[in-house]
């Protein structure tokens, strides 16, 4: 009886061992857009507990990696407000273009991909442990009139355009 506990202790062991681990996942993201084009995008998100703890110990700074990230994708400075284990905020200035023609103003946002964070973080070394999950299970858009967009479980995002009322 106790060697059939012990052999089934050593199972569970090596499963742990070789399963992958749940990473970060997305949950929600939600752009809020200004007049002049500026965004204010506020990632929800999932952190496992070793994620948590490399956070703590300053071995990961969430903070400067995002900062580099969309810096990179915006090619421009981006500004971050705040980041903690569960969502951070950041400011893209002129993310969004502004046109007026004839009194109607019209906003335009680019496309938005998570696809390159993706294959980014396959490449680290202890991918073979994550899973990570960058797609955001939701994505809301909101314009300075109210009017919104949104998406669910999309990991690449269509650029928007509309009209201000």
């Amino acid at each position: 009886m106790r060697i059939s506990y012990l052999i089934l202790g050593c199972i569970c062991i090596i499963l742990l061992a070789v399963m992958p681990a749940q990473a970060f996942t997305a949950k929600a993201l939600t752009i809020t857009l200004n007049g002049n084009g500026d965004a204010t995008m506020d990632m929800q998100y999932y952190l496992t507990f070793a994620e948590r703890a490399a956070i703590f110990v300053h071995a990961v700074d969430p903070a400067t990696e995002l900062q580099n990230v969309l810096q990179e994708n915006f090619n421009g400075p981006i500004t971050v407000v705040s980041t903690d284990t569960s969502s951070a905020e950041v400011i893209i200035p002129s993310f969004a273009s502004v046109t007026t023609t004839g009194g109607a103003t019209t906003m335009t946002t680019p496309s938005l991909s998570f696809e390159r964070a993706q294959q980014i973080m396959q490449q680290l070394w202890y991918s073979a442990l994550l899973s990570p999950d960058l797609t955001p299970q939701v994505t809301t858009i909101t314009f300075p009139d109210g009017y919104q967009v949104s998406y669910t479980d999309q990991i690449s995002i269509p650029s928007v355009s509309h009209t201000l009322s």
